[in-house]
């Protein structure tokens, strides 16, 4: 692709284009129905006025041309927002260009009603005419060319001849023909765009072995099935998610196995970690025998789409000691001078049940395993895969799988479960991951929460797409701990509005918050036990929040705003606990032409009641500033009238958060 180079030599200088990713070394991303905003730096010597024009080609050869509006900012800023509606690479370029005819009417709009140079402006506003009357076809042809003549009559007084120049029609015309000069267009720029749901989605992970599980006469468990699993399905698709996240379901390592909330003392019957893979019964390409078979599996994926579900399977490239892998090719490992093998690491943590892989000794033999494996569970109906821990692997490593796996087939998505430093998360989502998990389980206060949603819907999100989980099973954060049903709501409100794609572990909808001791995930972990819940019980006693998780969802699915990663604006409120944000999409990118606007006040203090002053910016919600509007809250049903300063009173242990549609006032 043509690297992007900022143009100083051009006699427009055009600067800064954006979405690309810092150096350009790889295509900026989008997904089908994103409204970018376009943006440039443009300027020009001296007062005289500039045009700037963005150029859009589709993958299919398809040329938008789009005018850049100027942000208004001071810094010679300018914007388009283009909505991309096809797969593939599309390519784009600015155009920067003399706006002779915009300079000719401030400077006209100035002289000519004082008397200054009259006939010399008619004069050169009559040739601009005459210029964009070439330019013209049919009826705007003739129109511009009569405006031209008029113009020019010194017999007819100056300022009836400036009147009639003005009219709206004859403005409209110019505006489609206008006259250009000193042209400067930027390199071509390439936006890969990929399929919706690599970059909005709402996803819901469950353990198959849980769901089923029933407990012998000995005392002992009999794990779930596919099949058993395969029952809970409609409950899922029910509450409105898109995507169905399984833990591996590969045959789990004997040796050095670990029992009941990672203990070193595995009892008899303890499953394991489904991510110490490998025993046995096989390694990553193999199902365990407690779940089925490959064909059970490719069975429970058809049940899933049926239902209206993509599965994600986890691919976690590491080794249980009992892994065939370890005896087939130790080669893949790092061997100590003892001549063990080295344990997975983050210390003070120890992983006794899993074998890290080095890629440094055989790479192309570890490439060609993994496109194997891959290429499994593709063809057996898998098209999203939740990549365990990619920031413990070579980048080069996942630039090229994900890119060849891309090539093959264009619909695969990969998410990056990478908790870790933020060069090394930007850089996963650079080299190829359509999406990756966040900071956000720990952004809980107003202030980090502000920092972060414009931090992950700002320029990075022309590369990064983040998904907020709100817990997994490693993840259970303090505040969910110690903030109650209250905490639970507000996080899965503001996780399933802030950003397009969202997710939660089982057993959240039940406010599942007890932490083993000394950690921050739950105790009696599903990672080590299997851990049936009685959802039927939830639901008759009231226990269960899954009523709220399913308007949030059909919340998302009736609003287009929010699936839209780059709409978010944060605006203020007096308290330091209310969060207030708003997505917009405007109506020329909406299926029903109406814009559409939502606006979010959350209390993110889980134990009060609050009540304070939020103050809008209405131009962020298409409105003029003292415009009048109703705000209906799409959780509640009620309605009040709002402007630029309303009054909150956000009680978190009855509605911790507002999610309010703006509906145009008629008065």
């Amino acid at each position: 692709m043509a690297k992007q180079m900022d143009v100083l030599s051009g006699r427009i200088p055009v600067l800064d284009l954006y979405p690309q990713q810092p150096g350009n070394t790889f295509p900026a991303k989008a997904v089908e129905g994103d409204v970018i905003p376009f943006r440039a730096v443009a300027f020009r010597e001296g007062h005289d006025r500039i045009g700037v024009t963005l150029v859009l080609r589709s993958p299919s050869g398809r040329e938008r041309r789009v005018p850049m509006e100027p942000l208004g900012d001071g810094f010679d800023r300018w914007q388009a927002l283009a909505q991309v509606d096809e797969r593939g690479t599309w390519r784009w370029h600015v155009e920067a260009w003399a706006d002779e005819w915009a300079t000719w009417h401030h400077n006209a709009e100035i002289k000519i009603p004082a008397g200054i140079d009259t006939e010399l402006m008619a004069t050169i506003g009559a040739q601009l005419l005459s210029r964009a009357a070439k330019g013209a076809t049919g009826a705007d042809a003739t129109l511009l060319a009569g405006a031209a003549k008029a113009l020019g009559d010194s017999r007819t007084p100056i300022l009836q001849r400036w009147a009639s120049v003005n009219d709206p029609d004859i403005l409209d015309a110019v505006d489609r023909h206008r006259p250009r000069s000193l042209e400067t267009a930027s390199a071509e720029l390439e936006l890969r765009v990929e399929r919706t749901r690599a970059a909005v989605g709402a996803w819901y992970e469950f353990f198959p072995r849980s769901e089923g599980a029933e407990r012998r006469s000995d005392g002992s468990w009999r794990s779930g099935t596919f099949e058993t699993a395969a029952k809970r399905l409609p409950a899922v698709k029910a509450m409105g998610f898109d995507v169905l996240y399984l833990p591996p379901v590969h045959p789990i390592g004997e040796v050095n196995r670990k029992g009941r909330n990672n203990t070193l003392t595995p009892q008899p019957g303890d499953p394991g970690s489904p991510w110490a893979i490998g025993s046995k019964h096989g390694g990553h390409d193999a199902i365990h025998p407690d779940l089925g078979t490959i064909d059970d599996f490719r069975a429970f994926v058809a049940k899933a789409a049926d239902a209206g579900l993509e599965v994600a399977m986890d691919l976690a490239l590491q080794a249980a000691p009992d892994h065939p892998w370890v005896t087939e090719h130790p080669e893949w490992f790092t061997t100590l001078p003892d001549g063990s093998i080295a344990f997975a690491e983050n210390p003070p943590k120890k992983y006794q049940d899993i074998y890290p892989i080095n890629f440094d000794n055989d790479p192309e033999g570890i490439v060609a395993e993994v496109r194997r494996i891959l290429d499994q569970w593709i063809a057996c109906g898998v098209r999203i895969f939740r990549v365990d821990n990619p920031h413990t692997k070579p980048l080069w490593f996942w630039e090229r799988i994900i890119r060849e796996v891309n090539e093959e087939h264009g619909d695969i998505v990969f998410l990056a479960e990478a908790f870790t430093r933020p060069a090394v998360m930007q850089a996963l989502g650079k080299v190829g991951f359509q999406q990756s998990y966040t900071y956000f389980a720990w952004r809980n206060t107003k202030a980090e929460l502000e920092e972060y949603l414009q931090e992950v819907s700002g320029e990075q999100a022309a590369w990064f797409k983040p998904a907020f989980w709100v817990n997994t099973p490693d993840i259970l954060t303090e505040y969910l701990q110690f903030g109650g049903v209250p905490a639970f709501k507000v996080r899965a409100a503001i996780a399933s509005t802030a950003v397009p794609t969202w997710g939660m572990y089982a057993g959240y909808e039940l406010i599942e918050a007890v932490a083993r001791p000394g950690a921050e995930e739950a105790i009696d972990n599903e990672k080590y036990e299997l851990k049936p819940r009685d959802w039927e019980q939830a639901e008759r006693n009231g226990t269960t929040i899954a009523p709220y998780i399913t308007r949030l969802n059909e919340i998302r699915a009736q609003h287009p705003a929010i699936r839209q990663l780059w709409a978010l604006d944060v605006h203020w409120s007096d308290d330091d606990a209310i969060l207030v944000y708003s997505k917009r999409v405007e109506g020329r990118f909406t299926e029903s032409g109406e814009d559409d606007t939502i606006i979010v006040v959350a209390n993110v203090d889980p134990h009060s009641a609050r009540q304070t002053t939020v103050h809008l910016d209405l131009t962020k919600l298409g409105l003029k500033p003292g415009d009048r509007f109703e705000a209906h809250d799409l959780i509640t049903g009620e309605s009040w009238t709002w402007s630029d300063h309303n009054f909150v009173r956000l009680d978190a242990f009855v509605e911790p958060a507002h999610i309010i549609h703006v509906r145009r006032s008629e008065a």
